[in-house]
């Protein structure tokens, strides 16, 4: 076959909306030899402190300030300029364009929104004319930082109840997760989270509870109590053929931030706050109460001290995931990888802003045995990039919400794919 010239011919991004009915960018890459890729950008509701920028219009006449046409504007002017040409091949010299041309440390200037989405592009338009799979593509890449093996299909996490910002503004905790066991195909993992949703659903139903859905396709019941949702799972978990601490585990992502205020996290449990050192006592409680596997962002992002704690104390039995505390971010990584202070990351392209950055970040944690965790936003697209990003730097599991919803689903029904092409070739 001839070579193709995978040089850039073209640069153009659109506004489309995301699975919360707001304003997002869309952007398509052509190269000169007629292949092209398209890529869309995330956003996120609970969003922390230390993230990347992505950049929104303010105009309060147009989608209630949430328009994103400077960073269209930003990506079919500025960017195409400077990147038409490139070889779309070269993604590491292309991504630190991308950031020098922005010249912030947070992206703000051109918008982290603008940045991804031209990362993207160019990574699936690279993939196409090389005819490669695209989680292929991605594995050749990220060898580069930390040559992997694509063994298997990384572990679900799913969504089951939302709280927080992601539900009705019932329940304090943002996200309640069933967690299959590891030793699970893919396949028959995805079968465990659709059978144990569906449970939930038939247990709400039968106690007249509200089981409509909150932004991640999971149930946002109207509780009484935060641990009144774990105990409903539990219910849904006894009442079907698999085995908890067995088959299958719980986890939360309470989201902290959400509910800390003064040094002190007000939840609906207690009519009283708690202390730091309480909360993280309360914490060690819903362990041994519920056996948990997972615990993410269970401490407000600033509180270092006490996510040591929470590491000291729980560590070698739960993982204790940073996401607002640590934002995929090089400096907070390390810092905690420092300070002892979590022992798995959770893993957004979204929060650092280049394919790039996102491999170098999940090298870090790679090589300090930090478990990763591959996610989603709450404010989707049906762009399934990051199910194929997953898959090509082997993450441990990945977090995209519950088995419903369109933009959830299609990222579970492209690791299915995936997983029919790696037992193809065995």
């Amino acid at each position: 076959m001839a070579s193709v010239n995978t040089n850039i011919y073209s640069i153009a991004s659109r506004e489309i909306l995301d699975s919360r009915g707001n304003p997002t960018i869309e952007t398509q890459v052509i190269l000169e030899s007629g292949y092209r890729g398209v890529a869309s950008c995330p956003s996120g509701a609970s969003i922390g402190t230390y993230e990347v920028v992505e950049l929104r219009d303010a105009d309060p006449k147009r989608y209630g300030g949430q328009g994103v046409l400077k960073a269209v504007s930003n990506v079919n002017t500025t960017i195409q300029e400077k990147l038409r040409g490139m070889d779309a091949l070269s993604q590491g010299v292309i991504d630190k364009t991308l950031v020098d041309l922005d010249g912030t440390k947070d992206k703000h200037a051109l918008g982290a929104n603008s940045i991804l989405s031209v990362s993207l592009a160019v990574s699936v338009a690279a993939s196409n004319a090389l005819r490669m799979p695209l989680y292929r593509y991605y594995n050749s890449l990220f060898a580069a930082y930390c040559p992997t093996e694509i063994t298997r299909i990384p572990s679900p996490t799913f969504n089951i109840i939302n709280g927080g910002k992601h539900g009705a503004g019932n329940l304090d905790f943002q996200e309640f997760h069933v967690i299959p066991a590891t030793n699970k195909s893919f396949s028959q993992a995805l079968q465990m989270g659709v059978e144990l949703y569906n449970g939930v659903k038939q247990i709400l139903k039968y106690r007249n509870a509200v089981h409509s859905v909150g932004d991640e396709g999971g149930f946002a019941p109207d509780l009484f109590t935060n641990v009144d949702a774990l105990a409903i799972i539990m219910d849904a978990i006894r009442a079907s053929k698999y085995r908890y601490g067995v088959d299958v585990f719980m986890g939360l992502d309470l989201a902290a931030n959400y509910f800390y205020a003064d040094h002190t996290y007000h939840i609906k449990d207690r009519s009283q706050p708690y202390s730091d050192r309480d909360f993280v006592v309360y914490l060690k409680d819903l362990f041994v109460q519920y056996k948990l596997l997972v615990i993410e962002d269970g401490l407000h992002e600033d509180d270092w001290e006490h996510w040591q704690s929470l590491t000291k104390e729980l560590g070698k039995d739960v993982l204790v995931v940073g996401d607002d505390l640590l934002v995929t971010n090089p400096e907070r990584l390390n810092k905690a990888i420092a300070q002892k202070a979590c022992t798995a990351i959770l893993l957004k392209p979204n929060q650092i802003g280049t394919v790039s950055e996102f491999f170098a970040v999940a090298t870090i944690a790679k090589r300090n045995d930090i478990k990763t965790i591959v996610s989603h936003r709450s404010g989707e697209t049906n762009d399934t990039s990051v199910a194929d990003i997953a898959v090509a730097i082997q993450s441990d599991y990945v977090k995209f919400g519950a088995p419903a919803r369109g933009e959830r689903v299609a990222k579970y029904n492209r690791l299915l794919q995936i997983e029919q092409e790696l037992i193809a070739k065995k």
